[in-house]
């Protein structure tokens, strides 16, 4: 029968007596390769040089005793799997115990039966084997579970990307906003994850998944009729009727999507909330809903300062852009009213930050 121990291990051999080495090393010779040391330093040199499959190891020693030896072998990284078996003329149960509790995986007495030693020898390297093939297993496992992870993120941003994509393609007026949006909405999470109200929901993981949903906080836009969404002018109120619709449209897409995905678009619901609830306000008073305060679920009340700071700066037909100082006071004025007032106090503190990002992807 096979057996998983590699061809001639190595077994390092460590004792102080020269006649105890040679015995040993004439047992083992034929069937492992066979490394001598007489004292505990020379053991870590050797074992530290290339680290061996087992060791034999002597406990009375001058200098350094075996204790120390496996103590330093067990707390170092590249040899703390290999298996050390005691050979020792101690004999009380607590010098048994002591070894055993410093990691050692046997524990024979001197003077030593030969059979004995080989059985247990091949016994260890036998386990040790297996601990190594598991240990390959499961790094293998790893391997593939971050690969899978890695696929999902990747269909992930390919979802998000089509439905942006979509939406842009229908919308002239988009232009980089989808990109300015994500941005302002990443600092703000960041800043208010150090408030500890906000602290435990948005951990660094969750403030990513919010970041990748916000572009599509207008993917309802799709199902808004051109002659409404492309209008150079104000909408008429029945238009923007149609128009608020979006946030609902855009929800039942998101939902639609996710369940399609199974577990795989459980991320899709950050996304359905920004989408259903940017248009809400602090107040009571926004679509499609009539949501008030904490009622309002956090990722969109972050969206709805971003989103309507980006407009408030973005040309359109009907309107000149305002300054950045400009659109923060149109801010700081609904505070309360429009907008959750801890996140417009965020915005406050980011504003030379989100001056930056809307240079940087200012539409051409």
């Amino acid at each position: 029968m096979s057996t998983l121990i590699p061809t001639r291990p190595t077994i390092l051999v460590v004792d102080d007596t020269p006649a105890n080495v040679t015995i040993l090393h004439d047992l083992l010779k034929d069937q492992y390769r066979v490394k001598l040391a007489g004292n505990g330093a020379k053991a870590l040199q050797l074992a530290a040089a290339t680290p061996p499959d087992l060791v034999l190891l002597d406990v009375m020693m001058p200098e350094m005793d075996g204790y120390e030896v496996c103590r330093r072998l067990k707390a170092d990284p590249a040899t703390q799997r290999v298996p050390i078996i005691f050979l020792t003329a101690k004999s009380a149960p607590e010098d048994e115990e002591y070894g055993l509790s410093l990691g050692a995986a046997d524990f024979i007495h001197k003077p030593i039966s030969l059979p004995i030693v080989a059985a247990r020898v091949r016994t260890q390297l036998q386990a040790k084997a297996w601990q190594d093939f598991l240990q390959d297993r499961n790094a293998w496992l790893q391997q593939q579970v971050e690969l899978r992870l890695s696929e999902i993120n990747h269909l992930q941003d390919a979802s998000i990307y089509v439905m942006v994509a979509l939406a842009e393609f229908r919308d002239e007026c988009t232009g980089n906003h989808i990109v300015r949006t994500q941005e302002y909405v990443r600092l703000l999470a960041q800043v208010l994850a150090k408030n500890p109200r906000h602290r435990d929901l948005l951990t660094p993981e969750f403030i990513e998944l919010v970041t990748k949903s916000a572009p599509l906080h207008d993917v309802g836009k799709i199902a808004i009729p051109d002659h409404i969404l492309l209008k150079p002018g104000k909408l008429t109120p029945e238009e923007f009727t149609i128009m608020k619709t979006h946030a609902q449209r855009g929800a039942d897409i998101l939902t639609r999507a996710g369940t399609h995905m199974g577990e795989r678009g459980e991320f899709l619901n950050v996304a359905r909330q920004i989408a259903l609830c940017h248009h809400e306000k602090w107040d009571g008073s926004g679509y499609p809903n009539g949501l008030a305060g904490d009622a309002i679920p956090l990722p969109a009340r972050l969206m709805a300062v971003a989103d309507v700071y980006d407009a408030l700066l973005s040309r359109r037909p009907y309107k000149e852009p305002f300054t950045s100082s400009q659109a923060a006071a149109f801010i700081t004025d609904g505070s309360g009213k429009h907008f959750d007032p801890e996140v417009v106090q965020a915005m406050l503190a980011l504003l030379p930050q989100f001056e930056v990002i809307a240079q940087r992807w200012a539409d051409e």
